[in-house]
């Protein structure tokens, strides 16, 4: 059984994998056998390289690229199989949030958190099914949604577009995909403690307030995704097909 979730000799691409949810699940993978190509948007991922060699000691490569230029992201595959011949796991994780009121959210708001968070994803499917469905062997797409794929959110109209994107994207790739042997499904964390939750947290009311709803009784840890991401990408899911596993401490069945 313990076999099911082993990725010896599998190359994974985690892109925004130098801090947070995409570092913790980069080493998740590498901790399960997999060799890692790490993206980063603005400066390599070495905290996230030192942490797979001590964990693990897996084979990384590490690309800086800015996923909202639209000419980076189909190139951002093609490094990985060149450094590493193969590419069988891809997690779409990178990604952006603005806040503003919608009557006050401007064209260039929405743009660049729609580029980031939807259209890079698509085109980073895009490439990897190419290259999937040409070797013949399969593979596993991962995309990282979000709570707003399902709600709303405030003051968020972008990001919850663009996840509601991405669970749907998630959907119809599987669909297309999964008579090639490539599942495609999403995970969808909760109210994790990373960077991006930094200011949400130290609001004391807020905090509470969200603590409170969690059933858990407890704001996620990036590590708790690690389960998750492991079972979607090794020979366990081979039968799990566009689903939106939640990974959110049972806010969503409160």
């Amino acid at each position: 059984m313990r076999d099911l979730f082993r990725l010896d000799g599998k190359v994974a691409l985690v892109t925004g994998a130098s801090r947070g949810l995409g570092a913790a699940m980069a080493v998740s993978l590498a901790n399960a056998g997999a060799s890692l190509a790490l993206h980063a948007g603005t400066a390599e991922p070495t905290a996230t390289m030192d942490a797979i060699a001590a964990s693990s000691g897996r084979p990384t490569a590490a690309f800086v690229a800015d996923l909202a230029d639209p000419s980076a992201a189909e190139p951002l595959i093609d490094r990985t199989l060149s450094a590493f011949g193969r590419l069988d796991i891809l997690v779409n994780n990178a990604g952006a949030i603005r806040r503003r009121p919608a009557i006050d959210y401007t064209d260039e708001d929405w743009t660049a958190v729609l580029n980031l968070d939807l259209t890079s994803v698509f085109r980073l499917c895009r490439q990897a099914g190419r290259h999937m469905i040409a070797r013949g062997t399969g593979g596993k797409i991962i995309n990282i949604a979000s709570l707003l794929s399902f709600q709303g959110g405030i003051t968020v109209p972008a990001y919850a577009a663009a996840k509601g994107g991405v669970a749907q994207l998630t959907k119809a790739l599987a669909n297309e995909w999964a008579p090639h042997g490539i599942n495609v499904n999403a995970i969808t964390p909760g109210y994790m403690a990373t960077d991006a939750t930094a200011a949400l947290r130290a609001d004391e009311t807020r905090h509470r307030q969200i603590t409170e709803r969690i059933p858990a009784g407890r704001w996620g840890d990036p590590d708790d995704l690690a389960g998750a991401v492991v079972f979607l990408a090794s020979r366990a899911s081979d039968y799990v097909h566009g689903h939106v596993l939640v990974v959110d401490g049972g806010w969503l069945a409160r």
